[in-house]
C-alpha cells in the first residue's frame, strides 16, 4: 500500500494469521480497510503469477513481444494519489478498468534508463522537470489505455470515485543487456584472464598504459572471435530466468505420467522457454533451470512435442508408440509438456 508517494511500512496491513498460521506477514483486511479509507492506494503485485486470466494474458504477450511481462493492479481512493511524480525503468502499458485517473506525463530527464539507474538517482532534476508544462495533461477513463515508454515521468490521481488500473510493466533487454553476455563470454578467452603484474601501482597511469593496451588488443581479437551461439544462449538464460512458465499443476502432471494412454494428447507448458541442440549422442534440452538430456535418436518427436501443436504418443515421428509414451512421461514429469 502506499500513501501522497510513500510506500507504507508492510506491519500497518499485515499481522499474523493466528495458531498454526503465525507467520507476521499476512495481509490483515480490517487493516487494508482502515488504510484505504484514509486515502491509501491498494497495491496487487505480481497478478501475472497468481491469477489465472492474467497469467495466460501476461504469458501470451511475452511470447509475442520476446521480453519478460510483469502486471500489476492499483486501487486508489477518490480523490487521492498513490506515487509522486516518477519514472520506471521498463515500459509500460496503463489499463484502465474502473473509474477515471488524471494522469500528468513530462519528458525524460534520463532517457531509456537501465534498472540500475531508478528515478531517486535523479529525484532533483525529476522534480524540476514537472514544474514546466506536461506533455500530457488528462484523464483516463475506464476502457482507456496509456503507453509509457521508460524514462518518461508520470503521476495520477483518482476522481470522485474509486479508480483502479492494470500496469502491464514490459521489461526490455537492452543492448546493455546483450554488452553483458558478449562479456561473460569473453571469459573464454585465456589472453583476457591473464593477471596483471605485480609489485605496481596499478592505479599509476604509465604503468596501466601497456597493460591496457594489451588488454584492448586481446579485446579485439577475442571479439573477432567471438561465438554468436554462446551470445544467444546467454541472452536465452536471462529470459528464462525473467519469464516464468505458466504454473504447474504437480499431482496432475504425475497422474498423467503414470496413467498415459497412446491417444492422450499433451502440449508444450504455456510460456515454457527451452531450446533444443545436439550434443554428440544425446538430444539437450535446455530449460530456465535445469538440462534434460535424451537420446539423440527422438530428436525429431522431441521437436513435434516441443512445437506447441498437442500431440499423442501415437503419433510422434520417428519412434513407436512405447517409446513415445515413455518419452512423454518423462517429459510429463520434467514439465516440459500438461495435459491438453
Amino acid at each position: 500500500m502506499s500513501l501522497d508517494g510513500d510506500l507504507l511500512s508492510p506491519s500497518r496491513f499485515t499481522r499474523s494469521g493466528g495458531a498454526g498460521a503465525e507467520i507476521s506477514d499476512q495481509v490483515a483486511d480490517d487493516k487494508v480497510l482502515a488504510e484505504f479509507a484514509a486515502g491509501a492506494t491498494l497495491v496487487l503485485q505480481g497478478l501475472h503469477r497468481i491469477w489465472p486470466p492474467i497469467q495466460d494474458f501476461a504469458c501470451e504477450l511475452s511470447v509475442q513481444l520476446g521480453h519478460p511481462v510483469q502486471v500489476n493492479a492499483y486501487i486508489t481512493p477518490p480523490q487521492n494519489k498513490g506515487f509522486a511524480p516518477h519514472y520506471d525503468v521498463h515500459d509500460v502499458f496503463v489499463l484502465q478498468f474502473a473509474g477515471g485517473k488524471h494522469w500528468r506525463i513530462h519528458e525524460p530527464v534520463w532517457t531509456s534508463p537501465l534498472r540500475d539507474q531508478p528515478w531517486q538517482e535523479r529525484k532533483s532534476a525529476v522534480t524540476a522537470r514537472c514544474a514546466e508544462t506536461p506533455l500530457i495533461d488528462g484523464v483516463l477513463e475506464s476502457g482507456d489505455t496509456l503507453y509509457l515508454p521508460r524514462g518518461y515521468i508520470h503521476a495520477a490521481s483518482s476522481l470522485g470515485e474509486i479508480s483502479g488500473h492494470l500496469t502491464v510493466g514490459v521489461h526490455p533487454v537492452t543492448r546493455q543487456t546483450l554488452a553483458d553476455q558478449v562479456f561473460v563470454a569473453l571469459g573464454d578467452d585465456e589472453e583476457l584472464r591473464r593477471s596483471l603484474p605485480l609489485g605496481v601501482d596499478l592505479s599509476d597511469e604509465l604503468v596501466l598504459d601497456g597493460e591496457l593496451k594489451a588488454t584492448v588488443a586481446a579485446l579485439r581479437g577475442a571479439l573477432d572471435r567471438l561465438d554468436p551461439g554462446a551470445v544467444a544462449r546467454g541472452i536465452g538464460r536471462h529470459l528464462a530466468a525473467q519469464t516464468r512458465p505458466a504454473p504447474l499443476r504437480p499431482l496432475e502432471q504425475l497422474s498423467a505420467a503414470a496413467t498415459l494412454a497412446p491417444d492422450d494428447l499433451v502440449h508444450l507448458r504455456p510460456g515454457l522457454r527451452l531450446k533444443l541442440r545436439i550434443d554428440g549422442p544425446y538430444l539437450v534440452i535446455e530449460l530456465p533451470d535445469k538440462i534434460v538430456r535424451l537420446p539423440a535418436e527422438v530428436s525429431e518427436a522431441a521437436r513435434a512435442i516441443t512445437s506447441g501443436v498437442a500431440v499423442a504418443a501415437g503419433d510422434l515421428p520417428g519412434i513407436g508408440v512405447n517409446e513415445g509414451l515413455k518419452l512423454l512421461s518423462q517429459l510429463l514429469r520434467d514439465g516440459v509438456v500438461v495435459p491438453a
